[in-house]
């Protein structure tokens, strides 16, 4: 049967199918849950929250499934020389933002404190809860961390943007590779060239890995069907992972109003922007993010921008200025039809089925 695959026997999980582990809060236990009871691999981004609330959040996760789950991590979390940047930085910046913080009623905020990376102490926690599966984005973790994956029985999953950085995952022994296409929503992963540089799409990357690399490839960007499934399988995919599609069920973690965004005429529109997070990353297109097109220079490292646009984000959300916020989605948007995770995984697993009928890998 087509779910008889390299990736499902690696994670142990019935069907080849994988939640994307949304961070900033988008995930959900529940959620996480739902897709890895209905026999998928539920994933949590936890790259925002501190090494006590992964713990915690791991207890809850076993407390609400006995299948198998992902956590995911962002080897690098700064973008920031020593953590910070200069005053001229952050004035040329508050310059750009004034007009919008200016329309909101609201004052710039002031200079973002310096960040430290929370990577080692986050992994530090992932080794001692030992989950089935955890998958890391923005570059590859260190030798050893992997070796003590490997001794304690933790699959290893990376993130790749383009065919080199696929090789390096491979080269650096993981367990198994994710090609991330530039349909995707969220943020680009990528960690050996400029993100603007790593926009190949997920099936023509699905191939380029396929031809160069031995280990079992999951696809991840402009999948949200069966027939989406049944296309990466028949391009080599051992599994396929889907991210705005589940983003739009109840059982996530973002707010009704992104719900209502991704399947409203506005999802018809993303683009590429690193105005809201100093990072690229796919959103449904807004006002900012039109406007600050050719101005990347003048935006904020990671996180700081993030840390910038809070109050903002706040603030737009009490009035309803939509076109200020950044509601996260991929291309695949206005095809999304199901509200419930369940009936999600139900109709993937029913119509991957019907297209593919007895097709073994």
């Amino acid at each position: 049967m087509w779910y008889k695959t390299k990736a499902s026997e690696i994670l142990g999980i019935q069907y080849p199918i994988m939640q994307g582990p949304f961070g900033g809060g988008l995930s959900s236990v529940e959620l996480v849950a739902t897709v890895s009871n209905a026999g998928g691999l539920g994933g949590y981004g936890a790259y925002t929250m501190s090494p006590q609330e992964i713990y915690a959040l791991d207890q809850q996760l076993k407390a609400a499934t006995d299948k198998p789950y992902n956590i995911n991590l962002w080897v690098s979390d700064t973008d920031a020389v020593n953590g910070t940047v200069t005053t001229e930085q952050y004035e040329k910046v508050a310059q750009l933002f004034k007009p919008y913080f200016d329309e909101a009623g609201i004052p710039l905020p002031p200079q973002p404190a310096p960040f430290r990376s929370r990577f080692e102490n986050q992994v530090e926690v992932i080794l001692t809860i030992k989950p089935k599966v955890f998958s890391f984005m923005f570059g590859i973790p260190t030798a050893y961390i992997l070796e003590q994956c490997r001794r304690l029985g933790i699959k290893t999953v990376g993130a790749a943007t383009t065919l080199d950085e696929a090789i390096a995952l491979e080269n650096a022994g993981v367990d198994m590779i994710i090609a991330s296409g530039f349909e995707s929503g969220g943020h680009r992963p990528s960690f050996l060239a400029p993100a603007e540089q790593s926009t190949t799409g997920t099936f023509v990357l699905l191939q380029l890995i396929r031809e160069k690399v031995k280990l079992p490839i999951i696809a991840a960007g402009g999948i949200a069907t069966g027939r989406g499934i049944a296309a990466a399988l028949t391009l080599g995919a051992d599994a396929a992972q889907i991210g705005t599609a589940f983003l739009a069920c109840d059982e996530s973690g973002a707010l009704p109003i992104h719900r209502e965004m991704l399947f409203s005429d506005a999802a018809k529109y993303t683009t590429l922007s690193r105005a809201f997070t100093g990072r690229l990353g796919r959103g449904i297109t807004t006002r900012i993010a039109k406007d600050l097109i050719g101005k990347e220079d003048r935006i904020l490292p990671f996180p700081l921008q993030t840390n910038f646009m809070s109050s903002l984000r706040k603030a737009s959300l009490e009035q309803q200025k939509h076109d200020m916020i950044l509601f996260w989605g991929g291309q695949i948007a206005p095809v999304l039809r199901h509200k419930k995770a369940a009936a999600l995984m139900q109709s993937l697993i029913e119509e991957t089925t019907a297209l593919t009928g007895t097709y073994t890998r």
